[in-house]
């Protein structure tokens, strides 16, 4: 048996659900398919800079998700060589908070109508059928759509559908983890970063009392043997550092059992997003299916919440019915041709602003892990503020208003 459903998105992240609430605001209903069954919190928490609260403001969560995260009002960075403050940044102007993934993914999900999100649906084909694509689920399940969505990940079916190589492992990998202060952690309202020695160690304040923490690194060959134990994990954070500063000490100390996860760093290729598909007819992707890229300017699900602010606009754009025209002989193919222009118009607006993240992403983290004495004496001297400074610019794109012309 075939389901028959206009817009199908699959993937129940921050991409795939911002794109369906937004296309919900606009009055268009969508299918999400989440091959897991539940929603995923992988890597805890995210740095949410202005352009992602944008994107949250267009889509209405903005205002519930500031009331339950602290605004972080500059980033001190430190250097683990000299154990000197090598620069602090004020965010005046700027709104940034270290948002809860999982406070994200909920207040996405509890905006859009009830069945919207079908779970432990995993897509494993997609074929053509005439003006539709069809799909095949696990289960046994057909669907076929109009248009389809991939905004599943990095291990994306639809980009390898598209024509997209997998993701090139960069070599570094990252231990994200949050940590659990019952009485609150007294770090005051700032991001700090801790750099050299090839690693890059970052604390985020996220409320009161619950502390994001990362650490990024080029593991050596036995330590990437390491398994994803909890244990283990924190005491590596520590030898690495060590002599660490007393806040990472608390922080390691206060990170539960549950609280800590390690992978790998993957990114694709800026030259794939100048030349590759986008879209392609009635399909496309957003989200990490589009532009995964390392997390050294926290731009990953900021960029995923403008693609699915963007993306709702040029389809609501291209479903709206010309004056006049009725469900007659050639109707779908006309309907077919606006879909396709209107997904070629987002593939357009989002493919030079995933170009230029995706390199200063790549290029930011090579100058932050370089364990060089030349090039860390010139991080530590003269590039830090840079550093810091770009990742703030990069923040200050504004995807625009779901308002439609």
């Amino acid at each position: 048996m075939e389901i028959v459903v206009d817009i199908v998105i699959v993937g129940a992240g921050i991409a795939g659900l911002t794109t369906s609430l937004a296309l919900f605001r606009l009055g268009i209903r969508s299918l999400v398919l989440e091959s897991s069954d539940r929603l995923r919190t992988t890597g805890f928490a995210l740095l949410a800079w202005s352009n992602a609260w944008k994107a949250m403001d267009a889509v209405g969560i903005g205002d519930s998700l500031r009331q339950q995260h602290l605004q972080i009002n500059g980033i001190v960075v430190s250097s683990t060589v000299s154990k000197q403050r090598t620069s602090e940044m004020p965010l005046e102007g700027q709104e940034a908070r270290c948002v809860q993934r999982n406070l994200l993914l909920e207040a996405l999900s509890k905006e859009l109508p009830s069945g919207t999100i079908r779970f432990s649906s995993r897509v494993v084909s997609i074929e053509e059928s005439g003006l539709y694509k069809k799909l095949h689920l696990a289960d046994g399940t057909i669907l076929k759509t109009k248009v389809l969505i991939g905004c599943d990940g990095i291990n994306s079916g639809v980009a390898k559908w598209l024509g997209f190589k997998k993701p090139v492992s960069t070599g570094s990998w990252a231990i994200r983890a949050y940590a659990d202060f019952e009485n609150g952690h007294g770090f005051g309202p700032k991001a700090r970063q801790f750099i050299g020695h090839g690693l890059r160690l970052g604390l985020l304040p996220c409320n009161q009392r619950i502390v994001h923490w990362f650490l990024t690194w080029k593991p050596s060959n036995q330590e990437e043997e390491l398994e994803d134990n909890s244990t283990k994990l924190k005491q590596l954070v520590l030898n690495k550092l060590e002599d660490p500063p007393e806040e990472i000490k608390s922080a390691i100390e206060k990170t539960p059992v549950d609280g800590v996860s390690l992978s790998p760093l993957r990114t694709r290729w800026p030259w794939e997003l100048l030349w590759g598909n986008i879209s392609k007819g009635n399909v496309c992707v957003a989200g990490d299916a589009l532009h995964p890229m390392t997390p050294y300017i926290g731009q990953g699900g900021c960029s995923a919440m403008e693609d699915g602010v963007v993306l709702a606009r040029c389809l609501a754009e291209a479903l709206q019915k010309p004056d006049g025209e009725c469900k007659e002989k050639g109707y779908e193919e006309e309907e077919y041709k606006r879909i396709e222009m209107g997904l070629k118009k987002y593939a357009k607006e989002r493919r030079w602003r995933s170009f230029d993240l995706v390199t200063t992403a790549y290029m930011v983290g090579s100058i932050q892990e370089n364990d060089g004495k030349m090039m860390s004496f010139m991080r530590d001297k003269l590039l830090s503020p840079f550093l810091a400074g770009l990742a703030i610019r990069k923040s200050g794109f504004d995807c625009g208003t779901l308002g439609i012309s």
